[in-house]
């Protein structure tokens, strides 16, 4: 992870401590991305905040993920290095998994662990211009009014098709490898209690099969401006 992003991180925990603190003006805007395993959800938030960058505003969107995790650490003051090469290996392990991989001397109670990465992640949309993929993002950013909630959906061969394609796998592998990544998401949205639901708080579900990626922009984009979470900036946005 680039050095501008360790920066703006670090600027923002420092901030806000926590996800109770009043934040100065209106919270987000902040768009949360939940998607299916193999529905490409990172490449379409990287077009999306492309295309959000085109338009005339003050700061530029990020798109987060893992990045939570490295910010999480740090507050807990575990070892960087060892973060990072955990955490390269995540989709390979529970979230309990990682969290005692560290080892008995740095081993942080789960509470606390499970409390600092909401409270980061609910920094960040409360922040704004923030496109943050996973992370059951969608239930701890509920609060926010200028947010919008999207759902990444596909059928199942359509997801494996993608995952043999990006991860170089055997049909019965991609098969394997989806159900695996699935359980281990479970179990972080367990771990971090944000609730077993997939379905709860979304604006919108797009099945990635039926529409293009500029298509699924061009229909986010348009959910967007309907629901006016950019209505505060609205003077410095211009939508096609």
């Amino acid at each position: 992870m680039g050095n501008a992003l360790l920066n703006y991180l670090n600027k923002r925990l420092e901030e806000s401590n926590s996800f109770h603190k009043v934040a100065k003006g209106p919270a987000g805007p902040v768009i949360t991305i939940s998607r299916e395993v193999g529905c490409n959800g990172l490449p379409l938030a990287r077009e999306l905040a492309a295309h959000l960058n085109q338009q005339r505003m003050f700061t530029e969107w990020k798109v987060l993920s893992k990045e939570v995790f490295y910010k999480s650490a740090q507050e807990l003051n575990l070892e960087p290095e060892k973060v990072q090469r955990m955490f390269k290996k995540a989709d390979k392990y529970t979230f309990e998994q990682i969290l005692t991989a560290f080892g008995e001397k740095r081993y942080k109670s789960e509470a606390k662990i499970s409390n600092t990465v909401r409270d980061v992640i609910h920094s960040l949309a409360v922040d704004g211009f923030n496109i943050i993929v996973g992370r059951a993002s969608h239930i701890i950013a509920g609060d926010i009014k200028n947010a919008f909630h999207l759902r990444l959906t596909a059928p199942l061969d359509y997801r494996v098709a993608n995952i043999m394609e990006n991860n170089k796998l055997s049909r019965n592998d991609a098969i394997k490898f989806i159900d695996r990544v699935e359980k281990e998401r479970d179990a972080f949205r367990k771990a971090i209690k944000a609730g077993d639901s997939q379905d709860d708080n979304f604006d919108m579900t797009i099945n990635r099969a039926t529409f293009t990626t500029t298509q699924c922009i061009e229909i986010i984009m348009m959910a967007i401006e309907k629901k006016s979470i950019l209505s505060d900036y609205k003077q410095k946005v211009e939508f096609f």
